[in-house]
């Protein structure tokens, strides 16, 4: 299953989910309803088709309320999720030689990804070897492990378990998952209700002098709402093991994909079969939140609930030689042990020579979402071979901010661009920004998205305002110069999507699709600008815009659309705009068509992928870097 169809898989399950919730919202709402009715008539009142109709109207709308409220706190993303859990956020900068090794991996399978580094936490106070991730979209995605996973785990099980949650975080299952946990709350809400109205009326009248002879109603109440609740944990229960299930045994596969090989990930889950802590959630309630987990959060329930396969089965499908009595027990590992590598001199690595060129075949599209082992080994090597300067940059509050503005920024006709910085920011900050865009100039167009991922944790803690401000300078330095740089612009897209998601996670951005009309314009203009991009020869350009074009078939018409330079990054804003709307089907052509424009020779150079993966970036899905492989 690529990207584009597990995107898909999970808007169809965000619509079951509904139809579910509907479901049990109404059997709740009757049962409820009931239960007041019943109450009602044995105490010798009147059971009126009004008063009943209140009932089920107000038990519907205290349903509907818990699960707009839960989702509502929910709506300030993944990070909330993880704090709400008790994690601390691990910081850029981190010393600890296990946070650091969690971090590392974490950047690597960022980068591998093409997608930014989430935040990091850490479940200090949570012993079992478990994580999660969490979130609504790549910008705001958060991944947590516990204090049991990090100290237990060597580098490649903890490898093999984050490639499983990076696979969730592309696949679209922490939207989905975010989401159920307002709905799960709803359903469940008024058996947890019905749990206290049981506690107080039963201590209630252990210490009253004389028995209240409204107690037995309240009494009654109060238990019939538990017994409710029992059919929200069911309804609760069978949602999460549906939608849940089967993505954890994808996700497995893909992280087995994303390493290539299966020693990792199995002995990970090995060690939770032979852990005395095994996967176990303690210090927060698991019910709500163990469809998000690597592994079950809470002792073994009836499999008919399980949200994941049992242990067993996951690791046979791993290393089918195995068998339950080869578990054995685990001691954590010492921080003394952890010897993470440092940073190597960049010019001894493949990912700088800046000379790979890639034979275009039909994958890259199939590839978007799906990063390979020879991404990530690609991945480790280039994150080791940043130079300091930059690296140091990307991990420090306002060495990112400027950092940011040096990616975006001319490799060589920069002159205007360095001016504007040193007006608006003065000489100290403009003399850094120069630094760090001779660094860049060094090593190659390779390191910039990279660069950009590993800086936007630090981007996004900053004030809103600041943020606001970042933008609209890096939209100054890329038209300050007259001369629009394809690149530099979706640069800008890249970062603005981003942080308008970190800023607000829970608003969909694209959720009216587009119609047939404005995507084939938008489509065909795209392509044009692209093609223009390419070089100065009118003939060259055109050719490669009617072989990227030709893949769209009569659907894009006979119409070559005239571009107006003062307008192009107008017109470009609105046609990704819409074009980030279309289906999965479309996003997918529409990427074999860029692939086919962009490359028209049928080789890519790094100046030509890395436009390709900022194009995918802006549009939201990530490529993986193409030329890793070479």
């Amino acid at each position: 299953m690529n990207f584009f169809d597990a995107q898909d898989k999970a808007k169809r399950a965000t619509r079951w989910l509904v139809i579910v919730y509907i479901i049990a919202t109404v059997l709740i709402v009757a049962g409820v309803t009931a239960i007041v009715g019943f109450t009602m008539y044995q105490g010798g009142m009147a059971v009126s088709t009004a008063a009943l109709a209140t009932t089920a109207g107000l038990a519907a709308l205290f349903i509907v309320g818990a699960t707009l409220y839960k989702t509502s706190v929910l709506a300030s993303g993944g990070g909330r999720v993880a704090r709400d859990m008790g994690g601390t956020l691990v910081p850029t900068d981190v010393n600890d030689p296990l946070r650091r090794r969690l971090r590392n991996v974490v950047e690597e399978m960022a980068i591998a990804s093409g997608i930014p580094v989430p935040e990091i936490y850490v479940l200090e106070s949570e012993m079992g070897i478990n994580a999660f991730a969490a979130g609504f979209t790549t910008g705001d995605a958060a991944i947590a492990v516990t204090r049991g996973a990090l100290e237990v785990l060597s580098r490649d099980e903890l490898q093999g378990v984050i490639a499983h949650e990076f696979s969730h975080i592309m696949n679209g299952d922490m939207r989905l998952s975010i989401r159920m946990m307002g709905v799960l709350f709803g359903i469940m809400v008024l058996g947890i209700i019905g749990r206290m109205v049981l506690r107080g009326s039963y201590h209630g009248s252990l210490v009253s002098s004389r028995r209240n002879r409204n107690a037995p109603a309240v009494m009654m109440i109060g238990l019939g709402l538990a017994l409710l609740g029992w059919i929200g944990v069911f309804f609760a229960r069978l949602i999460k093991a549906a939608v849940s299930r089967q993505r954890e045994t994808l996700a497995d596969a893909a992280a087995v994909q994303f390493t290539r090989q299966t020693d990792g990930l199995a002995n990970a889950l090995k060690k939770i079969g032979g852990y005395q802590q095994k996967s176990f959630i303690t210090t927060t309630d698991p019910e709500e939140v163990s469809h998000m987990l690597f592994a079950d959060g809470v002792p073994k329930i009836a499999s008919l609930f399980a949200t994941h396969p049992p242990v067993g089965d996951r690791i046979r499908l791993l290393d089918p030689s195995f068998r339950e009595s080869d578990y054995v027990q685990i001691a954590a590992v010492s921080p003394g042990e952890i010897h993470e590598e440092k940073s190597a001199a960049f010019a001894n690595t493949p990912a700088t020579s800046g000379n790979a060129h890639a034979v275009i075949n039909g994958d890259i599209a199939n590839s978007i979402g799906m990063p390979t082992a020879a991404h990530v080994s690609y991945a480790g090597e280039l994150r080791r071979s940043i130079p300091e300067v930059l690296y140091a940059a990307a991990h420090s509050p306002d060495g990112a901010f400027l950092l940011t503005l040096a990616l975006v920024m001319n490799t060589a006709d920069n002159a205007r661009q360095l001016r504007l910085v040193e007006d608006k920011l003065g000489a100290a900050r403009a003399s850094l920004v120069r630094r760090y865009l001779a660094a860049l100039n060094d090593i190659g167009p390779l390191y910039r998205m990279p660069l950009l991922e590993i800086a936007f944790p630090e981007l996004k803690q900053r004030p809103t305002p600041r943020l606001e401000f970042l933008l609209e300078l890096v939209k100054q330095l890329i038209e300050v110069d007259g001369n629009i740089d394809l690149k530099e612009f979706c640069y800008y897209r890249i970062i603005s999507r981003h942080l308008e998601t970190a800023v607000a996670p829970s608003i969909d951005h694209r959720q009216n699709s587009a119609s047939k009309s404005e995507a084939r314009q938008a489509a065909v203009l795209l392509l044009r600008i692209v093609a223009d991009y390419g070089s100065d020869d009118e003939v060259k350009n055109t050719q490669a815009f009617k072989a990227g074009i030709a893949l769209f078939g009569a659907w894009a018409g006979d119409n070559m659309p005239s571009v107006d330079v003062a307008e192009t990054v107008a017109q470009l804003d609105h046609a990704l705009n819409v074009l980030s709307r279309i289906n999965s089907a479309g996003r997918q052509s529409l990427i074999e068509a860029v692939v086919k424009t962009v490359a028209f020779d049928g080789q890519l150079g790094p100046t030509e992928a890395e436009l390709l993966r900022a194009i995918c970036a802006s549009l939201d899905c990530p490529l993986p870097p193409i030329l890793a492989p070479q």
